[in-house]
């Protein structure tokens, strides 16, 4: 019998694993190098989380590169394509904020993940730093950067619902706190980016909860592709 913890770490694990690919994407593609290399320092954070959080569950190899579409458990948030950088930041802070917020909780509980939350939530506390910083040097730049800022928070908008669906496993997290406190938090960082909060909805109902059930938006099959090929192409290969 599979314990219920076993289902939040497979979604823990699988955001983690999914924006981490999506991040590496910057690699060779980043405006700056200081930003290629703090992207890749993030990716492969989320990377170690993701290699952790599935080895609970069963042999990440196995996890990562031969389930199907539907057996993943992630965010629709997490598997947005990267877009501008004024995406990947917006997509960036959204998460990270969430993610710091959530791991501090586990961190101070009496859990399956209170060891992992302990070591990760400095790692992400600095995610968030990031992603903060760019969104006030985007949003208080130019006009054009500052354009693209809001047009990414925007888009993104609709998916950041779904991080507050409760998630079997995780009795101890309180998401409706955690959804005020994000929700503050956002606010804060918009406001000093002179960017305002988008006002369009925050999740559509064939949306809500659909990433942790299985159901993905179409960019996702396309990077999961890319993902998984080479280890399909060559199986048991050892390098």
């Amino acid at each position: 019998m599979t314990a219920p913890w076993h289902s939040a770490a497979l979604a823990l694990g699988d955001d983690a694993l999914v924006l981490s690919h999506r991040l590496g994407e910057w690699a060779g593609r980043a405006p700056v190098l200081e930003e290629e290399v703090a992207l890749a320092n993030i990716a492969l954070d989320l990377l170690g989380q993701a290699r952790i959080l599935l080895s609970l569950v069963g042999d990440e190899d196995e996890l990562a590169y031969l389930r199907d579409e539907r057996s993943f458990r992630n965010l629709h948030l997490v598997e947005q394509p990267n877009g501008d950088f004024a995406h990947t930041i917006a997509r960036q802070l959204y998460f990270s904020t969430y993610q710091r917020f959530l791991y501090e909780r586990l961190a101070s509980s009496d859990s399956e993940f209170t060891a992992l939350a302990a070591k990760a939530v400095k790692e992400v506390a600095y995610h968030q730093d990031h992603a903060e910083h760019w969104t006030l040097r985007l949003g208080d730049g130019t006009a054009e950067s500052h354009e693209r800022m809001r047009r990414a928070c925007e888009a993104l908008w609709t998916f950041t619902a779904e991080m507050f669906q409760p998630v079997e496993g995780l009795d101890v997290v309180d998401f409706p706190a955690l959804e005020e406190r994000w929700l503050d938090s956002v606010a804060s960082v918009l406001e000093r980016a002179t960017l305002t909060v988008p006002d369009g909805p925050r999740s559509r109902a064939w949306t809500a909860g659909a990433g942790r059930q299985g159901l993905h938006t179409e960019p996702f099959g396309r990077m999961l592709a890319e993902m998984q090929h080479l280890h399909r192409s060559h199986p048991g290969a050892s390098w």
